[in-house]
């Protein structure tokens, strides 16, 4: 299948890649990476996607995006979702969101209910307000950042599947490309920000994914979440942390075709 990787020049001000994959007519799904990682943690699900128009930008800070010094704030990251959107010429797309791009995605819809056809949050929180055991490593960070930093990092998410060895290097290279700055700046935004299902409503037909030995995001924030989205349905993988995407992408393209089908 043809794919691309466009350059967008966004209304916010920065500049980030975006690739692009599925027939121009095909239904529109924007893919939303975890904080610490690019597009390129949607290659094993990608493939996966038959029948949609995938649109998988870098965000900002990460990637080969721009890493400017601010516009880390939540609101501000949902921003650039839709300015990503309107560069590409789609008024309305479904949204797939991994771990903290779903916290994104949540509040592109909430923000901007008439962009947000669907949802399909992947091991995405409720809240991210709290001080989380990482914070101090991460502020400690200095450029630049260790490939020996970022492999220690991923100790914070256990693996309970067998996933890839390219797949987990490229995830540490994806670290490494990010400024110390752009690490602080994007946890900040996140978790200074009021979780968007406590800051406006979402509407949009909504599917979670979540692992059931998830050890950073409880069971009770996951059904939180589905009770404030009216209609959401919460579905657990059995013996699955919290990459939900890194252990199972198989799965996560099953169940996101199928729902994003009927959901229109």
């Amino acid at each position: 299948m043809d794919s691309e990787v466009r350059t967008l020049r966004l209304t916010t001000g920065i500049t980030v890649p975006c690739l692009v994959r599925g027939r121009e007519d095909a239904q529109p799904l924007l893919l939303l990476h975890a904080w610490g990682e690019s597009r390129r943690s949607f290659d094993r699900l990608v493939p996966r996607l038959t029948g949609f128009r995938v649109y998988a930008p870098d965000l900002r800070g990460q990637g080969d995006a721009d890493k400017p010094a601010d516009g880390y704030s939540l609101t501000e990251q949902a921003g650039d979702a839709a300015a990503i959107l309107d560069a590409l010429d789609v008024p309305r797309a479904a949204v797939l969101g991994s771990s903290s791009g779903g916290y994104v995605a949540q509040q592109l819809a909430v923000t901007h209910p008439e962009r947000v056809a669907a949802l399909v949050l992947v091991g995405s929180p409720l809240s991210l307000r709290g001080r989380w055991s990482f914070i101090d490593d991460v502020g400690r960070l200095t450029d630049p950042v260790s490939e020996d930093w970022v492999r220690d990092s991923l100790s914070w998410f256990p693996l309970l599947h067998a996933v890839p060895r390219w797949f987990i290097e490229d995830r540490v290279q994806d670290g490494v490309k990010m400024p110390a700055h752009a690490w602080k700046g994007i946890l900040a935004g996140l978790c200074a920000a009021t979780p968007p299902t406590e800051s406006g409503s979402i509407r949009a037909p909504a599917l979670i994914l979540w692992g059931a030995h998830d050890g950073v995001l409880p069971r009770r924030h996951q059904e939180a979440l589905a009770a404030r989205i009216p209609g959401a349905e919460l579905k657990v993988y059995p013996a699955v942390g919290h990459l939900v995407l890194w252990e199972c992408p198989d799965q996560v393209a099953e169940d996101a075709a199928a729902f994003l089908r009927s959901a229109g």
